[in-house]
């Protein structure tokens, strides 16, 4: 049980503990955190894993040659778009399975049509926005899929959103990791990133619910 604990709470931690899993196991290390992305962004049960801080740890390391920055990129962008992918196929053909059940407290089939009304109108922003927001960006694209956003339009902003969430916070990274204030208060640099990147949601679910009530 100990062993367990230890290597879960490593995996968890990853960002923590980057360093030493660099040394032990070289380019291994890559797969080991496309797994992390892959499952912090596809599967709705793991919303815990590290994805922004990590990102911006692996730039960090980049900056000092341990890590290939191109590689990081390239590899990290296809496993958060994958991962989106793979969660709006999960709230696709589970989804409406789920809302076609008879109306009770939590089961009610208004609430898609609400959420497909919502991604229609602001999915495209949604999309790309929840990728900087730890927790929301693990089920919006579910949500997506829930609410039937056509998949040709959830890709396009999928792959936008992906790219960008990576190579923000990778180059992030890469260019200040390695500064002693950002090392020394590297939990409030990751709160001030993610209380900006949320800050513009707020105000498009602000403005959503005042036309809301207009109507």
């Amino acid at each position: 049980m100990e062993f367990l604990s230890a290597f879960a709470d490593y995996f968890i931690h990853l960002d923590k503990h980057l360093n030493s899993v660099i040394q032990n196991y070289g380019s291994w290390i890559y797969f080991l955190l496309f797994v992390i992305i892959f499952c912090e962004t596809g599967l709705l049960v793991t919303p815990f894993l590290p994805g922004d801080s990590l990102l911006f740890a692996v730039g960090a390391f980049a900056a000092v040659g341990e890590l290939n920055l191109a590689l990081l990129i390239s590899s990290l962008s296809f496993a958060a778009i994958l991962g989106d992918s793979v969660n709006y196929s999960i709230g696709h053909y589970i989804g409406p399975k789920i809302f076609k059940q008879e109306k009770s407290w939590f089961f009610n089939p208004e609430h898609l049509k609400k959420t497909h009304s919502f991604y229609e109108k602001y999915g495209a922003k949604t999309i790309v926005l929840a990728r900087f927001v730890p927790i929301v960006r693990t089920f919006a694209p579910c949500v997506a899929g829930v609410g039937t956003m056509s998949y040709e339009k959830f890709l396009f902003y999928n792959i936008v959103g992906g790219f960008l969430w990576v190579l923000l916070c990778v180059c992030s990274g890469y260019f200040f990791g390695n500064m002693d204030f950002v090392k020394n208060n590297f939990e409030w640099v990751i709160l001030a990133i993610i209380f900006i990147s949320l800050l513009p949601m707020i105000l498009e679910y602000v403005k959503y619910r005042l036309d809301f009530i207009k109507k």
